[in-house]
């Protein structure tokens, strides 16, 4: 098992039955989907700001932090991380413009 899915494991297991005093994961759930958005947003900002003005220290801590976050949003919504690394994997060897302009042309 990868520390992804070693991660993702433990976060839906505080989601499902930690509690909130002692688990950050729990305090996270309990206060909902918008707060966790809204963390996750602020871990990408962080993030950016370490990438451009940061050591590659920082870029790492940022970067795990935003991963972490993003698994937790993922959780919340029900979404596995192996929907999302599927999706990579469909993508894999197309054309990141090509593929950004099939999205295009599905939403319009």
């Amino acid at each position: 098992m990868d520390t992804l899915t070693r991660l993702e494991t433990t976060i839906r297991q505080r989601i499902a039955s930690a509690d909130s005093g002692k688990s950050y994961v729990a305090q996270l759930h309990a206060r909902g989907l918008p707060v966790i958005a809204r963390k996750l947003g602020e871990e990408a900002v962080e993030t950016v700001i370490a990438a451009l003005s940061g050591s590659d220290e920082e870029l790492t801590g940022e970067a795990a932090d935003i991963l972490f976050h993003l698994i937790v949003l993922l959780a919340e919504k029900g979404v596995p991380l192996a929907d999302v690394l599927a999706e990579l994997d469909r993508r894999e060897g197309t054309s990141g413009l090509d593929e950004k302009a099939s999205r295009a042309q599905q939403e319009g």
